[in-house]
This record gives C-alpha cells, structure tokens and sequence, in this order.
C-alpha cells in the first residue's frame, strides 16, 4: 500500500528527477564524505546519493517510512536510518573522528525550517556544509542583503555563522502533493572562523529582533530605551536608517556596544 504524505510531518515528496539531478549536482557527492540526509520520505534523494558515497547516514521521523526505505537502498550501499525528530538529533555523534566534517542535505519540512537551522548552527562545528530545500521566501530570507525587503532576523542570524547563497528555485509540480508556493535549494558553508564575533551571541540576536519589531520605524525609534541616538552616532550609524538598511557588522557592533556598557 502507497504510504500517503502527512501534514503533520509537513511531508511533500519530492519526484522530478530533472530537479533531483540538479541537487545531486550542486552537492557533488564524494567517495569517503559523510553525508546526513534530513527527511529522506521515500528516498527520491537517498537513492541517487548513496551509488555514489556507499554509505550514509538518515535521520528519519516518521517511522512507517524506515522499512520500504532500507529495502529500497539495500542494493544501492549501506544507509545508517536514526528514527529520530530532526529537531533534537545529535549530529556530531555521526563524526567518527575530530577532523572528520558532515554535510548535511534534505528536502526539509517547512513548518520546523526555522528551529531546525539554529538546532544545526549549534553544531556547525562538526558541519562542512549544507544543502536544503525550503519554500522560495525562506531562502530569500535566509539569503537576502541589506537593503531587500525580505532582509531580516533570520537572514542576519544565519548569515553570521555561515555564508548562505540561493542555488535554483524549484516549481510546485516537482513534488507530490504540490505545495501551494515555490521551493528553492540554497547552500550553507559554516565559517572555520567567524569574520565577527559578537562578545554575546544571545544578545545580537535579541538587538536584531528589537530593530525589526517594526520594520518601517527608524533605527533611532526602534532601539530607543535602550541605545540612545547619541551612541549610535559615536559608532557612526545613521539614527534615521530602517533596521533593514543596517549591514551585520553594525548589528555586531551595537550588541557588542550593549555588552560592554
């Protein structure tokens, strides 16, 4: 019996296989890496990764898919299936040494993108890149500069720890059922070193999210109460900007400011 995609684990499986193709490509699968496969569903991904590598790993929550899966990839190499929730998965475990680095791809569920990017962020340290799938606005949102209307938190956030770049979109007929929007594939490469530290990395975040509590109000107006428009001209940021006009090197230099004072 076909199993049929749930909602509630956000499921659309994806079956173009021009598509698949493409995010095989952008991947570029190497004999000894090791890959970690979020949300393989029935394997549209899996079983054009694994011929390639021999084995991966597969972090899989909805456990009617486990079994056709494993007997799909038996032929093809050795998949490591976690039944686990992506969200609460320990990804550096899969390392089996210091130096060795995971890269980390899957077709992701819209309705836990945002969580489950920062519970990876958390262990960027043992990750070399990422290759994911989400609806078009998110990854504009991720991926967007200053100065776009879709720049933001996220983005911002993201961006600080890795470099993040739009690869292709995807149109709603590659997967079954169809979502109602745009996807997009997008590349994450964590920073080795990060090209700024903020002294507080809870604090940036909570003065990006207070700049862009409304967006259409000035950085003076935003932040008032607690960065005064005096500072922020000693640290040579216009007062009238809109939060979405401010680059992540100022938002770093206003927590670390907040930090220090």
């Amino acid at each position: 019996m076909a199993h049929r995609p749930r909602k509630r684990f956000g499921q659309n499986f994806l079956h173009d296989q021009g598509v698949i193709q493409r995010i095989i490509h952008a991947i570029h699968p190497q004999q000894g890496e090791r890959i970690v496969e979020i949300g393989p569903g029935q394997g549209a991904l899996t079983t054009q990764l694994l011929p390639f590598i021999g084995s991966m790993d597969a972090v899989e929550l909805d456990r009617d898919l486990l079994e056709p899966l494993q007997e799909k990839c038996a032929p093809l190499g050795q998949l490591n299936l976690h039944a686990a929730d992506a969200l609460k998965f320990d990804y550096c475990q899969l390392c089996e040494s210091a130096e060795q680095k995971l890269r980390i791809v899957g077709n992701l569920p819209y309705n836990i993108s945002s969580p489950l990017l920062f519970h990876l962020m958390e262990q960027r340290h043992c990750i070399k890149d990422m290759h994911f799938m989400l609806q078009k606005e998110m990854v504009q949102r991720i991926t967007a500069q200053p100065g776009n209307k879709h720049y933001g938190r996220l983005g911002i956030m993201l961006q600080y720890f890795c470099e993040a770049e739009m690869l292709f979109t995807v149109a709603p007929g590659a997967f079954f059922p169809p979502p109602k929007v745009d996807s997009a594939v997008f590349r994450l490469i964590p920073y080795q070193t990060l090209p700024l530290q903020a002294k507080d990395e809870a604090l940036l975040s909570r003065v990006v999210s207070i700049s862009f509590s409304q967006r259409r109000k000035t950085i003076r107006n935003n932040l008032k109460g607690l960065i005064d428009e005096q500072v922020l001209r000693e640290l040579e940021i216009d007062p009238g900007l809109r939060p979405e006009q401010l680059e992540l090197a100022q938002f770093v230099q206003l927590a670390n400011w907040l930090y220090l004072n």
